[in-house]
């Protein structure tokens, strides 16, 4: 794999670490600016809806430029909202900044993920965006955790001056290691939106949106559900959050490596099992080992379909794949959302604080019928010798030269 995947995966470290670090230091957060904690909480609503409406919006600015210049502008929005929230004297600044670094996620993994595909030959593209991830999902291990014991210890503000230290380290590694790809030639705003009328390109939106959307039906409600119904203390949520973050890294390294071999079967045991897996999680919950064991096969589980899905944007989306693949990002975060929103209704019916994971058990059934869907569609597509049906080697080399 190129050293320059290196760059873009420190670039994914410190965006996963900012993303999830919050969450761990709301009563920190409110508690300095007086605040409440539901108050406080959207600092991470904010920074979901700036990725969703940042990854298109920053995608279709980016056009014009090469993509890596368009890495290195993103890493530096990125550099200046962490900081602005480091230094914030207001809870209003304080969710500017957060916003501000949002603008950069959803566009950086977007644009990322078609720069590290165009690194590699066409049969090791899902191991080389399984590479950039690695990132993301070792910011669950690492960065979060010491991220929230930093902010808990010597205050929130230091962490968040040390994400925006990471991001110039991140720019740095960006510069020197991404190769100067020179910009595509002939992509207008009409062509890149041309590929949002291709149903498998929707159909793996949503599945992504389902898929991962059942994961954090149980994740967003685990402190709860691990205190009240496992009877872990208090501090040993942030241990079960690390192995949740050691099932990321394994599913999604893992993920990457079969999805080059056989990708739409790959989604179907990923999906299958996540499933099985969550609705389990009902029974394995009342169980302190049985639960610590299912939470690390969820994160496994969940994170073995996103270089799967990603891929499948990039083959599909017939040489403009950029704002797809950043659209797909978003759609990870609209499945955060919805996802965590549906867990709380059901907790607020008064079904038990285990009742998310049936909701993820649902959610993630619905992704795995549309995963035999979209492969039903595209045999039919492929007997009637419909282009767009499967990506042919033009496609790949297209892209692959962009």
């Amino acid at each position: 794999m190129p050293l320059a995947l290196l760059a873009l995966a420190i670039g994914a470290f410190g965006i996963g670490t900012t993303e999830f670090v919050i969450m761990g230091l709301l009563p920190e957060v409110a508690g300095d600016f007086g605040v409440s904690i539901p108050t406080a909480g959207y600092l991470v609503t904010g920074y979901a809806l700036g990725v969703m409406f940042g990854a298109p919006l920053m995608t279709v600015l980016g056009t014009r430029i090469s993509r890596k210049r368009m890495l290195m502008l993103l890493m530096g929005l990125f550099v200046v909202g962490n900081l602005l929230s480091a230094l914030a004297s207001t809870f209003g600044l304080m969710l500017a900044g957060r916003v501000v670094s949002s603008l950069a996620h959803g566009a950086f993994f977007g644009i990322g993920s078609v720069v590290a595909a165009d690194l590699v030959a066409p049969h090791k593209r899902a191991g080389a965006i399984a590479m950039m991830f690695t990132g993301l999902t070792v910011a669950n291990v690492v960065g979060v955790p010491l991220g929230t014991f930093v902010g808990q210890s010597v205050g929130w503000r230091v962490t968040f001056g040390l994400v925006a230290a990471l991001g110039v380290v991140g720019l740095a590694g960006v510069a020197k290691l991404v190769p100067d790809m020179p910009k595509p030639e002939g992509v207008r705003l009409r062509h890149e939106l041309a590929v949002l009328k291709n149903v498998q390109v929707l159909l793996a939106m949503a599945m992504t949106v389902l898929g991962f959307g059942g994961v954090f039906a149980a994740i967003t409600y685990i402190a709860p559900m691990m205190t009240h119904v496992a009877g872990f203390a208090d501090g040993s949520v942030t241990l079960l959050l690390v192995l949740f973050g050691l099932g990321m890294v394994g599913g999604n390294l893992v993920g990457g490596r079969y999805a080059d071999r056989a990708l739409m079967p790959m989604l179907y045991v990923s999906l299958g099992a996540l499933a099985v897996v969550l609705a389990l999680f009902t029974v394995t919950a009342h169980n302190k080992v049985a639960a610590a064991v299912t939470i690390a096969l969820v994160g496994a589980l969940g994170f073995a379909t996103v270089p799967p899905l990603q891929k499948r944007v990039l083959d599909h989306a017939h040489g403009a794949p950029t704002l797809a693949s950043a659209l797909n990002i978003g759609a990870f975060n609209l499945g955060n959302a919805l996802s965590a929103w549906l867990g709380g209704l059901v907790i607020a019916a008064g079904l038990g604080y285990t009742a998310p994971n049936w909701v993820g058990a649902v959610l993630a059934a619905a992704a795995l019928a549309l995963a035999v869907l979209s492969a039903v569609l595209e045999r039919r597509g492929a007997a009637a010798g419909t282009p767009a049906a499967s990506p042919s080697p033009a496609d790949h080399q297209a892209v692959a030269t962009r």
